[in-house]
């Protein structure tokens, strides 16, 4: 009951007047974002990270704000999946052998309304998930020791390489340089200062914000200018619905496979480093063996469009969990989320629910809430989201730079950290241009400080003794899935598919037709 109670009084906090604004705001830029190929949902928090921090908003309006944004980017990313088979990231990438067939055959706007539903209902079960699990997970964790915790963020270092990723060397290589960024600065156990090559500007080490905004929104700009002779602009382009509701055939017939995705998502979203991506993959993979018994899947089967989209809204929400409880994020965007939690002063874990109860539980509210108005948004105004993929990239990214470069300015005052910008944002690049993943070099930046100082104390407490950091039974058990998850995405990665390729000119024309 007192969950219950908790939650009743989030909810007073989330129905203000302000934060309801905030959270439509977030929900429909979200969609925005996750509609536009290339974005997603850790660039779209990303970019707006600078506007919630300029515009002065408190902790919990601002998390309303982003968490909008990262659940509206989890449904707008289907769109452009859909009705020109590219993704618009890499959740979205099984929504495409369905969702693609359907639009080809003139049901996409058919695909576009059942895809919103299932994302629904895999966000809304995925946060009663939270409500109910991460008070408990909250309880466990109350037993870690700095070994313990040394452990866990380990394991987040670990898994959090993706299961997309080909090459786990490039992952730990990403999370060595997020380490090696976060000792710059003073140390703050003996106060010399560290890699600072005798600049003022490095004593308080290297703005995790600044680093965010650089690695994903500045080298997504740099990503477009190496492009921009391409075939980005997408004027002139149209595209047949058909009709904008799935007849109730379709939708009870999907029924099911939503309900099972959805938990399936949710359980991949809650292990850390899974995230949506696996859920997605997962998901569709087990509704094609269930039920693909006449070979409709990747045909333009409909259950084939609710599954991946059901399992990777839900992974979204369970990805929450572990970032509200234990202060370790379960995909790349809780990463980005958990950096926005440190910069308004709230360290997640298990006493953020004691210390900041109403944070987390309005938060937790905003999500219901959210769900509810991204239903409303992405039904009836699904045309309105389809004429932003007709915006030219030459008239997004500017926008996108102009607001990184005031917002960080706002924030920070400094010129120097807007060159800082730039320098992550030419890192970033080269980084993606190397296939090198950016979310370890982000949770390096965020968690690398914490890390030492758990190695430190518990190295102090056992008076030298390293074995300390092996043992304790939950330690032991931390360092295993550590192994486990790093290792296994390595197997996992063979079977993941390919991302398609953008759809040729003739075969856009069968679209707009």
């Amino acid at each position: 009951m007192e969950t219950f109670s908790s939650l009743a009084d989030g909810f007073v906090i989330a129905m203000t007047f302000q934060n309801l604004i905030l959270a439509l705001l977030g929900c429909f830029l979200g969609t925005i974002m996750g509609a536009l190929p290339g974005l997603g949902p850790s660039n779209g928090v990303a970019i707006l990270i600078p506007l919630a921090f300029s515009l002065g908003l408190g902790a919990t309006p601002s998390l309303i704000l982003l968490t909008s944004v990262y659940y509206g980017a989890m449904y707008g990313g289907r769109i452009s999946s859909i009705l020109l088979n590219i993704p618009g990231d890499a959740p979205a990438l099984m929504t495409c052998l369905d969702g693609y067939p359907m639009a080809r055959n003139g049901r996409g706007g058919e695909a576009l309304a059942l895809s919103g539903f299932a994302s629904f209902i895999g966000s809304f079960l995925a946060t009663w998930g939270l409500v109910l699990l991460a008070p408990q997970l909250v309880k466990i964790a109350l037993a870690f020791g700095p070994a313990e915790y040394f452990a866990l963020f380990a394991l987040a270092f670990a898994t959090l390489g993706g299961v997309s990723s080909t090459n786990q060397a490039k992952s730990a290589f990403a999370a060595m340089v997020g380490l090696g960024l976060a000792m710059v600065g003073v140390d703050t156990q003996t106060g010399v200062p560290r890699f600072t090559f005798g600049l003022v500007h490095f004593y308080d080490g290297i703005d995790f914000l600044v680093a965010i905004v650089g690695l994903f929104a500045i080298s997504e700009v740099f990503i477009f200018i190496e492009n921009r002779h391409g075939d980005a602009d997408a004027e002139g382009k149209k595209v047949e619905l058909g009709r904008l509701t799935p007849t109730m055939k379709t939708f009870w017939g999907s029924f099911p496979s939503i309900i099972r995705t959805s938990i399936v998502g949710f359980i991949a979203g809650v292990l850390p480093g899974a995230g949506a991506s696996l859920g997605s993959f997962i998901s569709y993979s087990m509704e094609k063996r269930l039920l693909d018994k006449n070979g409709t899947f990747g045909k333009g089967d409909p259950r084939g469009v609710a599954a991946p989209e059901a399992g990777n809204n839900a992974a979204a929400g369970g990805a929450l969990v572990p970032m509200l409880a234990l202060g370790v994020p379960g995909s790349g965007t809780t990463a980005v989320l958990l950096a926005v939690l440190l910069a308004l002063n709230i360290t997640p874990g298990p006493l953020l629910f004691a210390n900041n109860p109403d944070v987390v539980w309005g938060l937790i509210a905003a999500l219901f809430i959210g769900n509810f108005i991204l239903l409303l948004l992405n039904i009836p105004f699904v045309g309105i989201f389809i004429r932003v993929l007709l915006v030219p990239p030459r008239i997004l990214m500017p926008i996108v730079a102009m607001v990184s470069f005031v917002g960080i300015y706002g924030i920070a005052g400094s010129s120097f950290d807007l060159l800082i910008m730039v320098a992550f944002g030419v890192v970033g690049w080269l980084f993606r241009k190397l296939d090198v993943p950016l979310v370890p070099v982000i949770l390096g930046v965020l968690l690398g400080n914490n890390m030492e100082s758990n190695l430190r104390r518990a190295i102090t407490i056992s008076d030298g003794d390293w074995t300390v950091l092996f043992a304790s039974p939950l330690a032991i058990t931390l360092w295993s899935i550590s192994i486990i998850g790093f290792v296994l995405p390595i197997f996992v990665s063979r079977f993941m598919p390919k991302k398609p390729k953008p759809v040729s000119a003739e075969a856009e024309e069968e679209v707009s037709n």
